[in-house]
């Protein structure tokens, strides 16, 4: 279902390249909310939130570093949504999620969704400009 696609290319390798595996992140996330075997998804959830928190902050942490690098003008917009990105994983309340599983799994794909398809397409394309 989520596939990084040509269109989200940056032009900068490491970028596309960690930006595939957050595509992937959220393939599994796809993956788990059509498991119709697994009833109880509570651990798997709560393991691709931290995958998705970890992977995001690694992530974030190089693209600034390269923006800065290249003196980005854009930098510090750049870290603000990044920064609200983290805050939003790590306000995730995990009892919530205990009792509405795939409502829950909907709602980190329309996020997540709308995260890479925005700001990759708005946003971290301009930096490869």
């Amino acid at each position: 279902m989520y596939k990084f696609k040509e269109e989200y290319k940056t032009g900068i390798d490491f970028i596309d390249e960690q930006h595939k595996v957050l595509f992937e992140i959220a393939d599994k996330t796809y993956n788990l909310l059509k498991n119709d075997i697994t009833l109880d998804k509570y651990d798997k959830i709560s393991e691709l939130i931290e995958e998705l928190k970890d992977y995001t902050e690694f992530h974030f942490k190089a693209e600034e570093e390269y923006m800065e690098s290249i003196d980005y003008k854009k930098m510090f917009t750049q870290k603000i949504e990044h920064d609200d990105f983290i805050k939003k994983l790590s306000a995730v309340d995990l009892t919530r999620i205990d009792s509405h599983q795939d409502e829950s799994i909907i709602h980190i794909l329309q996020y997540l969704n709308d995260w890479l398809t925005e700001h990759i397409l708005e946003n971290d394309k301009l930096i490869g400009q």
